[in-house]
């Protein structure tokens, strides 16, 4: 049986409620159950009843913001030394979100296609059942501590745009004009001559004839056009220039990846950061500025509770980075905690899930030349006693997410569920 076909039948039998409960995997752990590695055969559970341990993408990791500690360094440190799980956690993605050389997300995150930075996040505090978002929000450097506001001084979830701005200056927080450094300034000009370069020209071919990038996806023509979705645009050749001049941006956004310009990771932003204290309680944290040259406005998985970051405190937490549409569609980290709450270890939980996101894929322009995903997805899985996985859509040899725990922090690789990678 090849990977894939295990994943299906293991994700039917926890649907079918044919698997283990939490409870009898949590007997294993205790009686010592282990296989060859030292861990739990089936599930992989670590033996000793909590320790604390925290998951996260790799950028937690390698931004300290000319500090000493990394983000998931520090979020370590103040849940070792007796902080508050989502102080810690949120003290840790600060130093990433205040880095201006991090592209994903805060200060410097690259903007979107209007060229603003718009920034969202979320975080769930799992012994108290807190949750709190802010998506779309502009000028606040640290959305996670925005987040945590709604969170701790409200009875909502979620809080937008400019409504979320309006919370943030109402509570203190410093309203910048602008979040772009030079740096990712530079970045979006660059997308924009790739995208557009019979408008905005390359100063070192100005005296060239460029020629113009013509009607089909020329930006002002397209934005005197806009109306209903493609799908049901009374005029099918104006809704075929909209749907070429986004293709346009995807194409010029990854050729600056191709190019060295962009980190893979930080086109596709996002921080996501899960944690386990010694007491077993449970926290998860995400931020981002999104989709690199997003539609003004977008939001993606990152600030939607479920999507992109799920946590009960009974059973584990999930994040994750990555194409946000597809979580969004699948309920991606809700349903990972979901498969952990039947039985399922965090890897085969992350697996089942991965392959329903490929099932529910079937867009041609989303698929590669393999008929596969055109894109890749990342999960971050933590259960309550520690046990732990990172997985992905692809596992590229290069691949990694971030853990820390009494052994210190490292990177460590990937599985993928596919081979080769999304442009295959």
């Amino acid at each position: 049986m090849d990977r894939r076909d295990f994943v299906k039948t293991a994700a039917a039998g926890a649907a079918a409620g044919a698997v283990p409960s939490l409870a009898a995997s949590s007997a294993a752990a205790e009686a010592g159950v282990t296989g060859e590695s030292g861990r739990m055969s089936a599930p992989a559970i670590h033996t000793r009843a909590t320790r604390p341990v925290l998951v996260a993408d790799v950028s937690s990791i390698r931004y300290r913001n000319g500090g000493p500690e990394s983000a998931i360094e520090r979020a370590f440190r103040g849940i070792t030394e007796g902080e508050d799980i989502l102080d810690a956690c949120v003290a840790g993605v600060n130093i990433p979100e205040l880095d201006p050389e991090e592209r994903g997300i805060g200060y410097g995150g690259l903007p979107n296609a209007d060229g603003v930075v718009q920034l969202d996040s979320c975080l769930m505090h799992g012994p108290r059942r807190w949750a709190g978002g802010v998506a779309g929000l502009e000028g606040v450097k640290t959305p996670s501590l925005v987040a945590k506001a709604v969170a701790e001084l409200t009875d909502h979830h979620l809080v937008v745009g400019k409504g979320a701005q309006d919370f943030a200056r109402a509570l203190g927080f410093e309203i910048h004009d602008d979040l772009n450094t030079a740096a990712s300034r530079e970045l979006w000009l660059e997308w924009r001559r790739r995208v557009d370069p019979g408008h905005w020209l390359d100063p070192e071919e100005r005296l060239r004839d460029t020629g113009r990038v013509g009607e089909d996806t020329d930006p002002d023509t397209i934005r005197r056009e806009r109306g209903p979705a493609p799908a049901a645009h009374p005029d099918p050749a104006r809704a075929a220039r909209l749907r070429r001049f986004h293709d346009a941006s995807l194409a010029a956004g990854l050729s600056m990846v191709d190019d060295g310009l962009i980190d893979p990771d930080s086109f596709w932003g996002t921080t996501s950061l899960e944690a386990v204290s010694p007491d077993g309680d449970l926290c998860g944290v995400t931020t981002t500025s999104g989709l690199s040259w997003k539609i003004p406005g977008r939001a993606g998985d990152s600030p939607i509770l479920g999507a992109g970051q799920y946590v009960d405190n009974d059973v584990g937490a999930a994040g994750s980075t990555g194409r946000g549409e597809a979580n969004l569609y699948n309920l991606s980290c809700f349903m990972i905690v979901e498969f952990m709450r039947q039985g399922m270890s965090p890897k085969d939980a992350g697996m089942a899930v991965l392959e329903r996101v490929r099932h529910n894929t079937v867009e041609s322009r989303l698929l590669n030349s393999r008929g596969l995903p055109a894109f890749d997805l990342r999960f971050f899985v933590l259960g309550k006693v520690g046990d732990y996985a990172g997985v992905a859509m692809y596992g590229a040899a290069e691949s990694a997410f971030a853990v820390c725990d009494e052994n210190g922090a490292r990177e460590e690789p990937l599985e993928g569920l596919l081979e080769g990678s999304p442009r295959d």
